[in-house]
């Protein structure tokens, strides 16, 4: 009790300062898991008094049962509670490819259960009570994180979408483009004649936004495209 009041005194003063306010939210969201309600409605008070919205759990399986990839923003968990664990929690979202980042706050912090946190890719492991301005500090960065995921994996969801629309002849050309064969042995290769060859490799380009061989070959490679590819010969002069 005595904590949650002087969290709230605190938060009181730093909402006041308006010290690391963000801006432009949209669609983010803190998280927070705790079986303890003062320590969830303080967090919540922190966060709301920096104009970012937030959503309690009072245990890991009622996050659970929402949770999905989609979600955007972070998530602030204790570590000991009823039922599953916060440490388990962070586990099983990894389990499950939900790229949320993590902020670990317990009032039973231990070296053990930090390294396990860490390990498990935590952006923070904070001991209660901690700073409200230091507490917030973290969530900016797991924010930042999960803002800086999204955008890779938007990227790479536009890769797969344009790549889904090669033919087959189309991706076999560029297969043999990855491994860097000239077009005149890509017509041989794949019996076809060269301007056939020249003509699906500009539409392939068309198709996947690239502007250069080289703006094609990262695309290829942040979906797995090439991964099974072998080397393109080499090119040095002996």
């Amino acid at each position: 009790m005595v904590l949650a009041v002087w969290w709230m005194v605190r938060i009181s003063e730093l909402s006041k300062a308006k010290v690391g306010v963000l801006s432009n939210f949209t669609h983010e969201c803190v998280h927070i898991v705790d079986d303890d309600p003062g320590a969830r409605e303080s967090v919540a008070a922190l966060v709301q008094s920096r104009g970012m919205p937030s959503k309690e759990y009072s245990s890991a399986e009622q996050f659970l049962s929402v949770a999905s990839e989609d979600l955007c923003g972070c998530l602030v968990l204790d570590v000991r509670m009823a039922g599953m664990g916060g440490l388990d929690l962070q586990e099983e979202l990894r389990h499950r490819n939900i790229p949320l980042p993590v902020i670990v706050i317990t009032r039973y912090g231990d070296v053990s259960a930090a390294v396990r946190a860490m390990q498990a890719g935590a952006v923070s492991f904070l001991t209660k009570p901690c700073q409200p301005d230091e507490l917030w500090k973290a969530i900016v960065e797991a924010l930042e994180r999960c803002r800086a995921l999204r955008d890779v994996r938007n990227r790479h969801r536009t890769i797969e979408q344009r790549m889904s629309t090669l033919t087959r002849e189309e991706r076999a050309v560029l297969a043999k483009v990855l491994e860097g064969t000239p077009n005149k042995l890509i017509a041989r290769d794949l019996d076809m004649g060269l301007r056939t060859v020249e003509l699906r490799r500009s539409n392939l380009m068309k198709k996947m936004g690239a502007e250069s061989l080289a703006e094609l070959i990262q695309m290829a490679l942040a979906v797995g495209f090439a991964k099974d590819l072998p080397a393109p010969p080499s090119t040095a002069v002996e």
